[in-house]
């Protein structure tokens, strides 16, 4: 064997050896720290050994904490990590003697021998490390840019609110998606250039150098970032630092899994720099141009033909049955037409009818023609799935935080402990924050609530009638009958029917002492309270009935000790805002009946209404400044609906990648049809070859016609998505109000995430095509013209 054929000789027995020696060690070493109780030491070690910071000396590491950690009387567990060690070392040894080189043969040089090696062969280097500095720092630098900038455009006020707001500020303050937004497309324009200027620099993809680059630093900041969710060292010291971008992870319920799918976006942004250079340079120069191989794709595939875009329309918009059964009528009918007059043609001229039967059969569609449609077609389908999909989620979504903000205020400004007193001079500073368009005091507290019908327990909050307006809808949603007016003036409540036929029979009783009618005092004005329409069915009352609010707390005292305080107040209005646990648990009264009920001198705080709902968490902050800071504190609506939301937004992002998978599944169709084209275009890629056309001229082609797969499925799969929703939307699919608290299906349709359906399916496509593409550059001229 020629010392170039060198090959290498695995000695089985001793690999299986070796690794059942090494799974020994291995259960010995588990047992030993199992024993010690110094797991949670050892995990770090081995995690870091297991990425790649540390290598051997970090199992040495983590085998000496272990061992340090033994108590003095475990001289067993002490033997058991020493023999583990060594055990587990000597079937690495054996695993290492296992795998040898093959002798080399004694064979004399061949004829060739000293003549110039194939250039492609030359050129070629195992191993670049400016390639790996440019991948490995690329996604580093890209980490960094994100946390960097993220932190910088979301922090901050306004320099306009004067000195001690504009001494504490910083920063551009962006809201903080808009801000991560800016940050990740910058942070995802670094990978990509870094991944551009390494494969430029090697002329090919480098998988090696990329692989390295990503495990030893890409992998640290998003493992620093998820450990510092559970450890409070790192919490303590990093937390206060990237508490905006904590906050925006936090938004999908789960940090953690918001840093990996930014980590994976990253690589994304890396892996596509990476084949974009490659492409670009893999002649020895930059070449961009796109002109020729663009012809050659379409001439290829012909995606873009109307009766494949037609046919793939139809089939989204009306199902694959309906579609199928009109085109088998129409290609039977022509085929039938077609042979008659071949036929025909054939009784006169049997040349000219064998002429025209050849010319009939290139018409008929092939394989390759086939796959590409189905493959079009299954682009179209998971684009149209997901855009349906997410809007609908979208419109519960919305209708759902309408009926929160419309009931809640966008934020909520009070003490971290006690009431606001002075609630009035800290509306007059409040008023002076840019973004707040209208505040409005409150008192809130917890009551029982009872009539002649049912008692239950309910949220009673005081309001200021002639402000509330201003932050909720409360004033749009009190049902015909009420007004919420009468808070303030309660002798305008027209009494119910039951307590005018009450007043009636009190009205005509005789008096038992001088046997005369006599009129009953005049009635108590009592103070007026607005229900929910769920409570107002469960306590049985309408506008005007009395029920009684008893407090536990402030209680007084009684003759047998102390009892709950009570009060009795009269419906003076039902609202309904469409949320059950609104309608159901919270009651309204005047704010200065809540103050001489609940003895507070002021109010618990302040509700705000902000100009824009997506940066209260910043205004809400800059309150917080002019305020002076501690003890006042305020809350977004985001912060104080958290759980809910932030289910909603993971609910979304689960059903969106599952949805994903649709397209994942026709990429694997795209990976076939452009494979099927590389197997029936291989003597025209040797031609192209040899004619001069580079490597990176055959990926372009191949890419080119992947990419016009999923353009024509994405485009397909937009329009027929937008118009499914446009008839869910405007024809409606109508529900039970009773259950769903909606009369029909909610639609939204949002532009950045409709867009995003597409551009996933576009990426899907291209990294699909990516393998196939390759494979086709690796054709050698000779190999594909010596069969012809």
């Amino acid at each position: 064997m020629h010392p170039a054929e060198r090959q290498t000789d695995y000695r089985w027995p001793l690999l299986w050896a070796g690794a059942l020696v090494a799974l020994v060690g291995a259960i010995l070493l588990g047992v030993a720290i199992s024993e010690s109780e110094a797991w949670a030491e050892v995990a770090g070690a081995l995690g870091l050994s297991f990425v790649g910071w540390g290598g051997l000396v970090q199992s040495f590491d983590a085998g000496a904490l272990a061992l340090g950690a033994q108590k003095a009387s475990a001289v067993a567990g002490a033997k058991t990590l020493v023999a583990g060690t060594l055990v587990w070392l000597a079937g690495w040894g054996l695993i290492a003697a296992g795998i040898r080189r093959a002798p080399a043969s004694g064979e004399g040089p061949s004829p060739a021998a000293g003549a110039p090696l194939y250039p492609r062969l030359a050129r070629y280097r195992d191993f670049y490390w400016s390639t790996l500095g440019a991948y490995g720092g690329g996604i580093l630098l890209a980490e960094l840019a994100l946390l960097l900038l993220q932190t910088v455009l979301s922090s901050g006020v306004p320099s306009d609110l004067g000195g001690a707001a504009r001494e504490s500020s910083g920063g551009l303050s962006l809201p903080p998606t808009i801000a991560f937004a800016i940050a990740f497309i910058i942070s995802m324009g670094v990978a990509f250039a870094s991944g551009f200027v390494g494969a430029s620099r090697a002329q090919r993809l480098s998988f090696p150098e990329a692989t390295i680059g990503v495990f030893y630093l890409g992998l640290p900041v998003p493992i620093l970032l998820s450990l510092m969710e559970r450890v409070p060292s790192l919490q303590l010291a990093l937390g206060y630092r990237l508490r905006e971008v904590t906050y925006v992870a936090g938004l999908i319920g789960r940090p953690e899994l918001a840093y990996w799918l930014v980590f994976a976006a990253l690589v994304l942004a890396l892996v596509l720099g990476i084949n974009t250079g490659f492409i670009a340079a893999g002649s020895g120069r930059v070449d961009l141009r796109l002109g020729f191989e663009l012809f050659v794709a379409r001439r290829h595939v012909a995606v873009f033909r109307p009766s494949l875009l037609l046919g793939a329309l139809a089939v989204l918009m009306f199902g694959i049955i309906p579609p199928l059964i009109v085109y088998f009528i129409i290609r039977g009918a022509e085929a039938a037409v077609e042979r008659t007059r071949v036929r025909a043609l054939g009784m006169a001229d049997p040349l000219a009818a064998a002429s025209a039967q050849h010319r009939m059969k290139l018409h008929e569609q092939s394989p390759t023609m086939m796959m590409t449609a189905l493959s079009v077609g299954g682009v179209g389908v998971g684009v149209m799935a997901l855009i349906i999909v997410l809007s609908v989620m979208s419109g519960f979504e919305a209708d759902l935080q309408q009926k929160i903000l419309g009931t809640n205020a966008h934020a909520v400004v009070s003490r971290y402990a006690g009431d606001l007193p002075d609630y009035d001079k800290v509306m007059t500073q409040v008023k002076r924050v840019p973004g707040v368009v209208g505040q409005t005091p409150f008192i809130i507290n917890q009551v029982m609530i009872a009539s002649e019908g049912n008692v239950d327990g309910v949220i009673i909050k005081g309001i200021d009638p002639k402000t509330v307006g201003s932050v909720t809808d409360l004033p749009q949603n009190i049902l015909p009958g009420g007004d919420l007016g009468h808070l303030e003036q309660p002798a305008k409540i027209l009494p119910s029917s039951a307590v005018e036929d009450g007043d009636k029979k009190d009205a005509e009783e005789e008096d038992p002492i001088i046997g005369k009618p006599s009129k009953p005092a005049k009635p108590t004005v009592l103070p007026g309270i607005i229900i929910g329409r769920e409570l107002a069915a469960s306590l049985r009352v309408v506008v005007g009935d009395r029920v009684n609010v008893v407090s536990p707390l402030g209680t007084e005292l009684g003759p047998s000790g102390p009892i709950p305080k009570s009060r009795a107040f009269r419906v003076a209005g039902v609202f309904y805002s469409g949320m059950y646990e609104y309608d159901s648990k919270f009651v309204y009264i005047l704010l200065k009946e809540a103050q001489d009920f609940f003895a507070v001198k002021g109010a618990t705080g302040i509700e705000l209404k902000v100009a824009d709902i997506d940066d209260a968490r910043r205004i809400a902050n800059q309150v917080v400044r002019v305020l002076g800071g501690y003890p006042y504190r305020a809350r977004d609506w985001g912060e104080m609906n958290k759980n809910l939301f932030s289910a909603l937004r993971l609910e979304k992002l689960v059903m969106g990648i599952i949805l994903s998978i649709i397209i994942i599944v026709a990429a694997g169709l795209i990976v076939a049809t452009v494979i099927m084209l590389v197997l029936e275009k291989r003597k025209e890629i040797s031609v192209l070859k040899a004619l001069g056309v580079p490597d990176g001229g055959i990926v372009k082609i191949f890419l080119a016609e992947g990419l016009q797969i999923g353009v024509a499925g994405g485009f397909l799969g937009l329009f027929s998505g937008l118009a499914w929703c446009l008839f869910i939307e405007k024809v409606g699919i109508k529900l039970d109000p009773e259950v769903y608290y909606i009369p029909a299906l909610p639609v939204r349709i949002e532009p950045v995430q409709t867009a995003l359906a597409v551009v996933i399916a576009v990426l899907v496509t291209y990294l699909a095509s990516i393998y196939p593409a390759l494979k086709a550059s690796s054709v050698e001229p000779v190999e594909g013209l010596k069969a012809e």
